[in-house]
């Protein structure tokens, strides 16, 4: 069976990191034999965001790397001349350009498409990742999906052949990482910080960073939480705030708001670990704050994982200046632990539906 992987994002890594680990512990011991090959679209191309993690966390070197773009037409176009007739399936994680830039290339060219973290909606199309996942969705052959609600989702919009609920692949990442993070990340002696005695904060979605007024009310809110923020700055974000004087002085005036670089994915692991609580507009972080039991505040107007708000461990309050500060001060009290992202085993219940597939 021969399975080309389309990645480019940093949160695509983390899950395509896990299931290529349980396609060569299948190879070791199965007949039936898994050919992947790997095709970085460049989504994301810097060191801190793409290089560093196929290092630390095992991914095999990419066949072809197509630079650095984030336009799907462009992707698309580079991809189809080196997937056609190449491959049994293509392989997509998530819900970013790239994704769909794969599910495109692999309809021109009459592959089939596996799609991994299939069915997840948030309902609001004003967000790219909206159109990405429900475009990838039609496209897709077999359909992964992470939750019960997925698979809902995909029934309500007429898609019920080869879907399949098979678990959070990134809950087996952060299970499968975890001891490596203690073991090799010194990010906390770094920063000089002591679990439990800061936040950290994510911000990265275009919804927010193109919005000038809702990047200040996210700044003007940390002006005011005398706890330390610890703020991974993603070059999208960094950007923004360098064109801006308005913003740089937001940033200037927030003395508890202490920005660093990008991090690799075992020193992310141990700031979500030990920190009190986290602030972010990212999807996957979401999810990472409940695998390590630490309270989540999103920054955005929804989730796409209700699981977590469901449950308590996530409270939803958009770029609002005032419910974000009433959000750190007053947080939700968790209700129940999350069963529905399985136990670790989801990059092994794809290899079994994928051996089960095989033509």
């Amino acid at each position: 069976m021969r399975i080309i992987t389309i990645i480019g994002a940093r949160p695509q890594f983390v899950k395509a990191a896990i299931v290529s680990h349980y396609i060569r512990l299948h190879n070791d011991s199965s007949s039936i034999r898994i050919e992947e090959r790997i095709l970085h679209t460049g989504q994301h191309y810097d060191y801190n965001m793409s290089q560093i993690f196929f290092e630390e966390m095992g991914i095999p070197t990419p066949t072809w790397h197509l630079g650095s773009t984030n336009n799907v037409e462009h992707m698309r176009d580079a991809i189809i001349p080196l997937i056609n007739g190449q491959a049994d399936y293509i392989m997509v994680y998530g819900d970013t350009n790239s994704t769909l830039a794969g599910a495109l290339a692999a309809e021109a060219c009459n592959i089939p498409l596996i799609h991994v973290e299939a069915g997840l909606r948030s309902y609001n199309m004003e967000m790219a990742e909206e159109h990405n996942r429900i475009e990838t969705d039609k496209r897709a052959a077999l359909l992964f999906c992470p939750t019960h609600t997925a698979v809902e989702n995909l029934r309500k919009e007429g898609i019920t052949q080869g879907v399949y609920h098979v678990g959070d692949v990134m809950y087996d990442a952060t299970l499968y990482f975890a001891e490596q993070a203690e073991n090799c990340s010194t990010i906390l002696q770094q920063l000089n910080l002591s679990p439990k005695q800061y936040y950290l904060a994510t911000i990265h979605r275009a919804q927010t960073t193109d919005n000038a007024d809702k990047l200040s009310n996210i700044l003007l809110a940390f002006q005011q939480v005398k706890t330390p923020i610890i703020l991974p700055l993603h070059p999208r974000t960094r950007k923004v705030i360098e064109q801006s004087d308005r913003l740089t002085q937001l940033i200037q005036d927030a003395s508890h708001l202490h920005i660093i670089d990008s991090v690799s994915y075992l020193d992310m692991l141990l700031l979500e670990k030990y920190a009190a609580l986290i602030l972010t507009d990212s999807g996957g972080v979401q999810k990472e704050a409940y695998f390590h039991h630490t309270p989540c505040i999103t920054m955005r107007p929804e989730t796409e994982w209700v699981e977590t708000t469901e449950a308590g461990w996530n409270t939803i309050v958009g770029t609002d200046k005032a419910r974000i500060l009433q959000a750190i001060q007053y947080p939700t009290q968790p209700q129940h632990e999350i069963t529905e992202y399985g136990c670790g085993k989801a990059a092994a219940n794809i290899i079994q539906v994928l051996c089960q597939n095989e033509y």
